[in-house]
């Protein structure tokens, strides 16, 4: 029988569902989870190889949204709203695409649905630097991180997913070994075919260029009853960088 995907669930009400990007974890949406949860039954979800979720030696969109429908069956959820960031992001576009009886409204956040050519060979070399060196605490990790790339926030991000093993060592809770062997998948565009008539909200982050004026065009292809806004003050990591904004903005599209 298959593996069901690990959540946490806040609230009452419609359901939402929403999904992390690469190296995330549902922890990192813990507290906007709890604040979507005056008005939703708000589930955050650890996507397969992330969190506590299940490893496994595929990581594609196709699996993961078959992942999702698993997730929705085995919780009776049979209509939601979908928001997923950057990785989660795709794989909400790819489900609503595959099953739109299932979404009731979607959420796209920072992410387009074209190709993105590999981008993160520096923060894989610093995070398999930092699983062969043994770190015994997080400092450790962060000053061998700190050899491979500067962004202290992404540091952050990414020490947040290690934990001590039952053997006392620090280890990511990513498959990590997995996410290096697929990365080529993360960046896969939307199939051409792939399309979503519902309502669906695209959120960029305005010092991010994950979405350019150039993507409209093929973002309304795709997603015909579509709007796109801006969180100023914030990058690719937009509901971290600017949380106040982007709860109006997205409880603005979900509630009205």
């Amino acid at each position: 029988m298959a593996e069901i995907l690990h959540s946490k669930v806040f609230g009452e009400g419609k359901p939402l569902v929403i999904l992390h990007g690469l190296f995330g974890m549902l922890d990192n949406w813990q507290g906007l989870a709890k604040q979507f949860g005056q008005f939703f039954e708000t589930h955050i979800v650890d996507q397969r190889n992330h969190g506590k979720s299940f490893h496994a030696a595929n990581h594609t969109y196709e699996l993961m949204s078959a992942d999702l429908l698993r997730y929705l069956d085995a919780k009776g959820l049979s209509k939601i709203s979908l928001l997923g960031h950057s990785m989660g992001g795709k794989t909400a576009m790819l489900f609503a695409s595959q099953y739109p009886e299932r979404v009731d409204k979607l959420v796209v956040v920072d992410i387009a649905p074209k190709y993105y050519a590999p981008h993160h060979q520096e923060i894989l070399e610093g995070l398999h630097a930092v699983e062969s060196s043994g770190p015994s605490s997080r400092n450790e990790a962060d000053k061998v991180l700190s050899k491979h790339f500067s962004q202290v926030g992404i540091r952050q991000f990414l020490l947040k997913n290690l934990h001590r093993t039952n053997d006392d060592e620090m280890r990511f809770k990513f498959n990590l070994s997995v996410l290096s062997k697929e990365i080529g998948n993360v960046g896969e565009a939307l199939p051409d075919a792939a399309f979503f008539t519902g309502s669906t909200l695209f959120i960029e982050g305005q010092v991010s260029d994950y979405i350019t004026p150039d993507d409209e065009e093929l973002i309304e292809k795709h997603f015909p009853d579509s709007e796109i806004t801006e969180i100023e003050n914030a990058g690719h990591w937009v509901h971290a960088e600017n949380p106040k904004k982007f709860f109006e903005e997205v409880s603005r599209f979900l509630i009205y």
